[in-house]
Parts: structure tokens; C-alpha cells; sequence
């Protein structure tokens, strides 16, 4: 704000610690309704720079997460695909061991077609979780057929299994490091709110007295 002054080294004096104390209230004005003490670069370049890159990484850390929470919902599929999969080859086993009838054959082919439903739902977001999985079965299941995709499925599964784990163990150490560059970026930006406000308390009262001091001064 511009004062207007007679010219005396007490006026001079006077006008030049109002300013700095103006310029002092407006920085910490700015940081009360900002949160920041770093809220541009002109605030502190170095470390406006380093707050900048870190949030880039952070951006970074959540493409990353974005991608493995997509391959857990592939995996979460697949395994919850392949438990219905394993419950009807058991039953298949069960009655291939039995003896030949009509409605055997004809239970056979049920849990045949609810083992092929089973596996074709089993997509996320275009992505087959069970593609690595393959049964053959003739029109009636037989027994040894039936174990080969007992094995198979158990591969498969076994193979989901450890993706689903790995990528807990990523999702978290992901999550670990996102928090930490938090942290760290508001070390370096965030500004102390109550030690602010106190001081923006102070600035203004120094400011009504500088007032006082530079009219007294003319």
C-alpha cells in the first residue's frame, strides 16, 4: 500500500518496517490459506523443484498401482473361476468311478458344460485369467481325461495363486513408498499451521503499530 510521507529519515525508517512488515503478513497470509510455505516457485525455487519431481513419482506410483490392482482383480478372478472349476472335476472323478448308466453320462455332461461355463467367465477387463488352463474331454468325460484336467486346472491355479501373492507383496511395498514421498512432500512444502497463524496474529498487530509509528513520524 502506499503511504504518503514528508521526507525525514524518522518518516524513511518508519515506512521501510512497514513494508517489511506487510511483505512478512502477506507471505504468511498466503501460507494460512494455502496450507503451504511452498506454494510456487518464487516461494523457494530448490525446493519448489524438489516438491515438483517427487509429486511427478508419485504420479508415477499410481499408474503402477492402478496396473497391479488390474492384475489382482485378474488373478482374484481366476482363482475364484478355478474353485468352481476343481469342485465339478472332483464330482466328474467321483462319478467316472462309478458304474456306466444313462444319467451318469448325462450328469458327466453337466458338470462338463459348468466347468466350460466356469472357464469362459473367467475374463477382467478383456484379459482371460485362465488362459494358460486347456481340457479336452470326449462327448462323455472318461476318467483319465478327467485327471489330466484336474492336473492342468491345479497348474493353473497353482500359477494364479503365486501371481495373486506377488502382487499383494508389490501393491504394498507400492503403498509404502507412495506414503514415505508423501511424507516427504510435506516436509518440504506444508507449513506449520498453528505456528503460522500465531505468527500472522503478531504480524498483524506489528502492522497497526507501524502505522502508528510512521504517523507519529510525520
Amino acid at each position: 500500500m502506499a503511504n504518503s510521507i514528508n521526507t525525514n529519515v524518522g518518516a524513511l525508517v518508519a515506512l521501510q518496517n512497514l513494508n517489511a512488515t506487510s511483505r512478512d503478513l502477506a507471505m504468511t497470509q498466503n501460507r494460512v490459506n494455502t496450507g503451504q510455505k511452498v506454494s510456487s516457485a518464487k516461494d523457494n525455487g530448490a525446493i519448489w523443484a524438489t516438491a515438483q519431481n517427487q509429486k511427478a513419482n508419485m504420479q508415477v506410483l499410481n499408474t503402477t498401482r492402478n496396473s497391479l490392482q488390474r492384475t489382482q482383480s485378474v488373478n482374484d478372478v481366476g482363482l475364484a473361476a478355478g474353485d468352481t472349476i476343481m469342485d465339478a472335476l472332483r464330482q466328474m472323478k467321483e462319478l467316472a468311478a462309478g458304474p456306466v448308466s444313462t444319467a451318469r453320462d448325462a450328469d458327466l455332461n453337466a458338470l462338463k458344460a459348468e466347468v466350460a461355463a466356469a472357464k469362459t467367465a473367467a475374463v477382467f477387463d478383456g484379459t482371460d485369467a485362465l488362459a494358460s488352463l486347456t481340457m479336452t474331454f470326449a462327448a462323455t468325460p472318461t476318467g483319465a481325461e478327467i485327471d489330466t484336467a484336474i492336473t492342468a486346472a491345479i497348474g493353473a491355479l497353482q500359477t494364479l495363486g503365486t501371481s495373486s501373492k506377488s502382487t499383494e507383496r508389490s501393491l504394498a511395498f507400492n503403498d509404502k513408498l507412495q506414503d514415505a514421498l508423501e511424507a516427504g512432500i510435506g516436509n518440504l512444502v506444508d507449513a506449520d499451521l498453528a505456528k503460522e497463524s500465531a505468527r500472522l496474529t503478531a504480524l498483524q498487530t506489528k502492522q497497526q503499530l507501524g502505522v502508528q509509528a510512521l504517523s507519529i513520524a510525520n
